[in-house]
């Protein structure tokens, strides 16, 4: 049994293929460096990540690969599944050996379970831009907080920069302690010293850190939203489908 250990980033991944085929040695798994071993193993690699090794990997994928199924694959890294680094060596690996594509051959394992595991957190990226809510601070500051079950802010990043551009924002991940801000021309990613503050993990900000008229516009949104529900064709199992539960706390007409 081949064990590889690596650093637990992307580059490292594609740097570990790399490596694989240099070695013409491939892993049984692929394990986080510091991760406790399995009793039993024949050998161990430890990947010291190499961004040139790890691009030019990236380049023959973009040659075999069409633009939705690269998208899909980093999509799938960000699941963060415990057997993700394994799932997709093998995705890789069965990839750059085929002579022809085979990005659509769902009868294979390892590219059905990449496809499905991509659509996921592209639901939930979805997701999250539908039910992030902004409440504005006193320092003019539009701060949304959410857990999602992916890490799917890198890829939220985009739309909210394009759509609130003459706006300073700030939006946080309560479950991996790290946001975004924008200050209005670039985007930074950021992390807290105290992590811990209560807005850092309800996603909800006290009534001294809110703009004056903050609270009165989320009067008027809940208003809004009362207004606009028709008890008589209410749905609570539809609603719940579109509107999962586990968003309601971070929602203000929910709240």
């Amino acid at each position: 049994m081949t064990i590889f250990q690596y650093d637990q980033t992307f580059e490292g991944l594609l740097t570990a293929v790399f490596d694989a085929y240099s070695r013409k040695s491939f892993p049984d798994s692929i394990l986080k460096i510091g991760e406790p071993l399995p009793l039993f193993y024949d050998e161990t690699y430890i990947v010291l990540t190499d961004y040139e090794k790890a691009e030019r990997v990236w380049k023959s994928l973009v040659r075999k690969l069409s633009k939705g199924a690269l998208t899909n694959l980093t999509y799938c890294w960000l699941s963060e599944a415990p057997d993700v680094a394994m799932l997709l060596f093998r995705y890789i690996r069965k990839i750059t050996d085929s002579s022809q594509s085979i990005e659509t051959n769902f009868t294979d394992a390892d590219i059905l379970a990449v496809t499905k595991l991509g659509k996921r957190v592209a639901d939930e990226r979805y997701r999250i831009l539908q039910f992030m809510r902004f409440q504005k601070t006193a320092e003019g500051i539009y701060y949304g907080a959410m857990e999602p079950l992916y890490d799917v802010f890198p890829l939220t990043i985009n739309h909210f920069r394009d759509r609130f551009t003459d706006q300073q924002w700030l939006i946080y991940d309560i479950k991996r302690k790290y946001g975004y801000y924008y200050n209005g021309k670039e985007v930074d990613e950021i992390t807290f010293t105290n992590p811990f503050q209560t807005h850092l993990l309800t996603g909800k900000l006290d009534d001294k850190l809110l703009d004056k008229d903050e609270k009165l516009f989320q009067t008027l949104w809940k208003s809004y939203f009362k207004s606009i529900c028709i008890k008589e064709r209410l749905n609570p199992v539809k609603h719940k489908k579109d509107m999962p539960v586990r968003y309601w706390k971070y929602l203000t007409e929910k709240n």
